[in-house]
């Protein structure tokens, strides 16, 4: 008896893996340690047992179908985690829980020929569980860095360089598609004296509640809105002209205005108010689209010059002609 003979048994046994062999009657003919302890069969009581008679559940019609076609035309077979997660009903105790947990199981089904019981087939099976926890883990920590990158953390919304991105993008479209696209520049008046007054903390309460206002009033999946930087928001939306842009900016105002925030340094008015400067860009119109972004935010400051509390628009050809009268002076 040389030594794979005399320690067949116990290398079978001390494997991190399931062995299980059956014959061409699918009648189990070796049944190892790992899969006494994830089974709950001793071998005893397996082997000699059709696979499908042996556990209390029946095995995946995925895991017979593979086994039949290796034992009827000795096609080897792989079960994947991906598409079959648990093939065989075995278990691990998970101590987190205080239960028995599904084990995710990767096999493998390959044809063998043994002299004294003709064709039969290995079935290895190994503990995928492990490996798919990591995977998920790993998935989630990108998903969080993602949205770490691109939302900002305070209020939730995007941030500006999610924003830098997605006008790009927006712009695109609106060339390709032959649509309005309007730039919206929203701040909060006089914030900075309500820091000093009321404080930081409440600060950014309030800068939360706007921004939550704000996205509240957007009603279209392709609208977007990211705070800019401080207290200053951003809104792009896509086929909106400049007559429906006024409506939609006097709403936001008015929602604000709603939310009643009392802010007794503001010269505006006694409550927290917002001014909107505002641009459209419409490819049939306009060959520049350089100063959309321009516009909007000198917009924003003329309704600053006006008291606040208000919106502005100011159209690209006017801010073209600006721009040529200030170089040509």
């Amino acid at each position: 008896m040389n030594f794979v003979d005399q320690y067949q048994s116990k290398i079978f046994d001390s494997l991190n893996l399931g062995l299980i062999v059956v014959d061409a009657n699918e009648k189990i003919l070796l049944w190892n340690t790992w899969l006494e302890k994830h089974s709950g069969i001793t071998s005893e009581n397996a082997i000699g047992q059709t696979i499908t008679n042996v556990f209390s559940d029946a095995p995946s019609s995925a895991f017979l179908s593979a086994l039949r076609n290796t034992i009827n035309y000795g096609l080897p077979a792989v079960l994947s985690n991906a598409l079959h997660r648990s093939p065989l009903p075995l278990f691990s105790f998970d101590e987190s829980f205080k239960k028995q947990m599904a084990i995710h199981q990767s096999i493998t089904i390959s044809p063998l020929v043994a002299e004294e019981v003709g064709h039969c087939c290995l079935i290895q099976v190994s503990d995928s569980s492990t490996s798919i926890r990591r995977e998920k883990m790993l998935r989630s920590h990108s998903e969080v860095l993602k949205k770490d990158a691109t939302t900002d953390s305070l209020t939730g919304l995007y941030n500006r360089r999610f924003f830098d991105e997605h006008y790009k993008i927006s712009l695109g479209q609106a060339i390709r598609q032959k649509h309005p696209l309007s730039i919206f520049m929203v701040d909060i008046d006089y914030f900075k004296q309500y820091n000093d007054y009321y404080g930081h903390p409440a600060g950014d309460k309030v800068l939360m509640q706007v921004a939550t206002t704000l996205k509240a009033q957007l009603s279209r999946s392709s609208d977007m809105l990211a705070r800019y930087g401080g207290e200053e928001f951003v809104l792009i939306l896509p086929n909106m002209s400049n007559d429906h842009g006024m409506q939609f900016a006097q709403k936001l105002i008015s929602a604000v205005n709603q939310l009643a925030i009392p802010h007794l340094k503001s010269k505006a008015n006694k409550t927290i108010t917002i001014s909107i400067g505002f641009s459209t860009y419409d490819p049939n119109q306009h060959r520049e689209v350089s100063t959309l972004i321009d516009a909007a935010d000198t917009a924003l400051y003329k309704a600053k010059q006006q008291g606040r509390n208000q919106a502005c628009f100011m159209p690209l050809d006017t801010l073209l002609s600006h721009r040529l009268q200030i170089q040509a002076d």
